[in-house]
């Protein structure tokens, strides 16, 4: 037996933290009860979220060169405004594995694997996201940005390359909400552009903006070798 946010993660349901918080709001049942958090079950249990039953799905791995202008969010359109599903094609349901505000762009990885979702945005497991950032203005603070506080905490920077005036890679393991935009804004940098480029081993190679396609093979042993997912 497992617990059931564990099981609804394995089903695609989203990610373990999410199914929690299905599981808070009473909203799972298990053999038509409601359950609470920390109860356990197995997939021969009859378990639904919002009345509907839970069923095995077939992973699916996606990667997407979001453009900027879209937002991340699970539906095509959210007020009006276009989202990154509206570009994805997939028979499976899928959800975005963390987010990129709507301004920015670059990597994302879309899947129904609540387990590899949580690894790879739980902070506990400080999985590395790589980014390059291009200012507005000559950027001259490297040093204030790797030593740089913001609302209690340090800013959780592994790498910084200053490889123009005007464009910084960085190599980060935060997960905090525009936490780039606002770390730059502090120290007076507005951002032109801000492309994400890697998360953990999986990098953005030549995929057209606006466009996704399935994991390889390799490029998905490779993530789940470096997650020690390896089952």
């Amino acid at each position: 037996m497992e617990r059931v946010q564990k099981l609804l993660a394995k089903a695609g349901i989203g990610s373990r933290r999410y199914c929690e918080t299905l599981i808070d709001q009473g909203k799972v049942k298990v053999n038509s009860q409601i359950i609470k958090l920390g109860d356990k079950a197995t997939m021969n249990d009859e378990i639904r979220v919002n009345n509907e039953l839970v069923k095995l799905e077939k992973k699916i791995y996606l990667m997407l060169n979001k453009p900027p202008g879209y937002i991340s969010s699970t539906v095509k359109k959210e007020h009006g405004i276009k989202t990154i599903m509206s570009l994805v094609h997939s028979k499976e349901r899928v959800f975005p594995v963390g987010r990129l505000d709507k301004n920015s762009q670059g990597l994302m990885l879309l899947t129904n694997d609540g387990e590899l979702s949580n690894k790879i945005t739980h902070p506990s497991f400080n999985v590395e996201k790589e980014y390059i950032v291009w200012t507005a203005q000559t950027f001259k603070h490297a040093q204030k940005l790797t030593n740089l506080t913001i609302e209690g905490r340090k800013l959780d920077i592994k790498k910084l390359d200053v490889e123009t005036s005007k464009r910084i890679r960085l190599v980060i393991h935060e997960g905090r909400k525009h936490i780039l935009r606002i770390a730059f804004r502090s120290l007076g940098y507005k951002i032109l552009r801000l492309k994400r480029v890697r998360i953990a081993s999986l990098e953005l190679t030549n995929l057209k903006q606006g466009t996704c396609r399935e994991l390889s093979k390799h490029e998905l042993a490779s993530l789940r070798t470096q997650l020690k997912l390896t089952h």
